[in-house]
């Protein structure tokens, strides 16, 4: 039985690839740098923002001095405009609202940075409990490091055994892997479900509701 289940954000709660798309050709446009198509960013982003920002820059020009230019200008940006259009997948909402009324524990390991995070989770799911909210964290190493998942299970005070890393990325299958939880990918968000199969994860699942027969097969 499972007690404790930890979601990626970006790409698994919400689809936010229209707003980090448009941060980002902002940020390249204010340096004189060739914006891409938004189609082209589910395959820059889950490894943190300054990863997305080395992958965006042209080739030849990804130095550690242009991606904190980029950094630079992307922040103030995206802190206004980061939920322009972001939303969450169908059926999340109501399958947030089920575990939480079935007293599953609900945490959140993102890579994004740490402030937007929070942001973003508390404007889409004011209703649910979460009891921990983590993305970037200064002096942190970021996913597939397993220290973020690590930290929410000090906090959650479960076994290993009790938990379910839910992700749509192979950086989220080698995170479940290295923390030693349980797998879930999701098909619905940036990678295709190959990326995912590569992992071989416990579990690949097709909508929200199918979480629900994961983990309460009793209420699904």
């Amino acid at each position: 039985m499972k007690k404790l289940v930890i979601f990626d954000l970006d790409g698994t709660l919400l689809n936010t690839i229209a707003d980090l798309a448009q941060s980002t050709n902002h940020a390249l446009s204010m340096i004189g740098y060739p914006t891409h198509e938004e189609s082209a960013y589910n395959f820059m982003v889950g490894n943190g923002i300054n990863k997305l920002f080395e992958r965006a820059l042209p080739e030849g020009e990804k130095s550690e001095e242009n991606v904190l230019r980029v950094r630079k200008e992307f922040i103030p940006y995206y802190d206004v405009h980061n939920a322009d259009k972001s939303r969450p997948y169908p059926g999340i909402p109501e399958l947030l609202e089920q575990l939480q009324l079935q007293g599953l524990q609900i945490a959140v390991a993102s890579n994004k940075y740490q402030a937007a995070t929070q942001k973003l989770i508390a404007h889409y799911f004011p209703g649910i409990r979460f009891i921990a909210v983590f993305g970037q964290r200064e002096g942190v190493n970021v996913k597939p490091d397993p220290t973020i998942v690590e930290d929410i299970l000090t906090i959650a005070k479960v076994n290993k055994e009790e938990v379910l890393y839910v992700g749509d990325s192979g950086v989220d299958m080698q995170t479940a892997i290295n923390a030693g939880v349980t797998s879930c990918g999701v098909t619905w968000g940036f990678r295709p479900r190959t990326e995912l199969e590569e992992f071989r994860p416990d579990y690949i699942v097709d909508k929200a509701e199918d979480i629900i027969d994961l983990l309460l097969p009793a209420f699904s």
